[in-house]
């Protein structure tokens, strides 16, 4: 299960401060051996909220942050680092930005999503793709944002994949393959190429692990770039 947490800022007119695309991470001493645990989120809110900021964190069984915070009363405090990660959005900085995204890993594409949308007055024309995966419609997180801006922007086309769908679904059932990235993200400039071979195309992934992998070989089969095991920003395969 994923919960949004609010996190008081030191101050009320103070902003976290994070270039758009990366994260904070929560450090918190959990054993008695001294030691912080650390695990990386990317906020929910954007740098122009001030006095707190959002994270959705999911709980697992084993997952001692999320423990930890589900624990926290209101009122007590958890140590933030950063700003971290290699990903830094800059209005344009591609023509067309293919997302996947699975579970929690939609969290850096909405951030990305709401900086494209901002910036459309002064003249980001950026086109957006989003695949977002989940196994079932409750797991669908900051859907009612995300269909909002669908419907606002007409450059921002979302598509949901359910592997364990509701009988009233009418959106895609199963897993993302390689022929939903192809169906799904269309070419760039050079249309009669596959969508890899355009230089005005990215592709950006976040996810589990498992998932993360499968696309990394999908997109590949498909012409994109190789992804690196750490991404670099001038990659054409990015994964948070």
């Amino acid at each position: 299960m994923a919960v949004s947490y609010r996190f008081k800022l030191p101050r009320p007119s103070d902003t976290l401060g994070i270039p758009i695309g990366q994260h904070v991470s929560l450090a918190a001493r959990i054993d008695r051996q001294g030691t912080d645990v650390i695990r990386s989120y990317t906020p929910i809110t954007d740098d122009t909220t001030a006095g707190h900021v959002d994270l959705i964190i999911k709980s697992y069984a084993n997952g001692n942050i999320s423990k930890h915070v589900s624990t926290l009363d209101i009122g007590q405090s958890i140590k933030f680092r950063g700003p971290k990660g290699a990903f830094r959005y800059t209005p344009n900085m591609a023509r067309r930005i293919g997302m996947i995204a699975g579970g929690t890993g939609i969290t850096p594409m909405l951030q990305i999503a709401r900086a494209i949308v901002r910036g459309r007055p002064s003249g980001d024309r950026t086109t957006v793709d989003l695949i977002y995966a989940n196994e079932t419609f409750a797991d669908i997180l900051l859907k009612e944002e995300l269909d909002q801006i669908a419907r606002d922007d007409k450059s921002f086309h979302i598509h949901y994949v359910l592997n364990k769908p509701p009988a009233n679904w009418t959106g895609h059932i199963g897993f993302v393959s390689r022929e939903l990235i192809k169906a799904w993200i269309p070419p760039g400039s050079n249309s009669d190429q596959l969508p890899a071979a355009a230089d005005d195309v990215k592709i950006l992934l976040c996810g589990p692990p498992p998932m993360i992998r499968a696309m990394k070989g999908h997109t590949e089969s498909l012409g994109f770039n190789k992804a690196r095991s750490v991404s670099k920003l001038e990659d054409q395969v990015f994964c948070f």
